[in-house]
């Protein structure tokens, strides 16, 4: 089965799941009230962390540098805003875990070393020098 097909069938299963066993354990409003707390906090965390990558991609900018990591961190953050504002616990903990800088350099850490190609691969190039001879007589018309 499609991976991203099990993935939009599983993580609304799962959070209803969550939300039934842990609003049954503290309470139906006690548990919309983390809901909201969790997206009101993590979405003012992300709008900060936003800011401070994207002041960190100014200065890469301004040092005449590419600001790579900025940029695919500043995707990251706006993934874990939504992760965020859609109801649930298993969504809350993700996006937390995207939005802190700490654990999102674990995270693209983790996916260079997957994604990096393998050093063993045989390449398909010859390294060499040569000379540009001009002649004449080498000419054929």
């Amino acid at each position: 089965m499609n991976p991203i097909l099990l993935t939009i069938i599983l993580v609304p299963v799962v959070e209803i799941y969550l939300l039934i066993k842990i609003g049954s354990q503290i309470g139906a409003m006690s548990t919309i009230i983390l809901i909201f707390t969790t997206a009101i906090i993590g979405v003012y965390y992300a709008k900060y962390e936003g800011l401070n990558t994207l002041r960190s991609g100014f200065t890469q900018l301004s040092r005449n540098e590419t600001p790579a990591y900025e940029v695919i961190s500043g995707a990251a953050i706006a993934f874990a805003a939504l992760m965020l504002i859609i109801p649930g616990f298993v969504t809350d903990t993700f996006g937390f875990l995207l939005i802190f800088p700490l654990s999102r350099k674990m995270i693209f850490n983790k996916l260079v070393k997957k994604f990096k190609p393998k050093a063993n691969k045989k390449n398909n190039f010859i390294e060499g020098d040569f000379e540009d001879i001009e002649d004449d007589n080498d000419r054929k018309i």
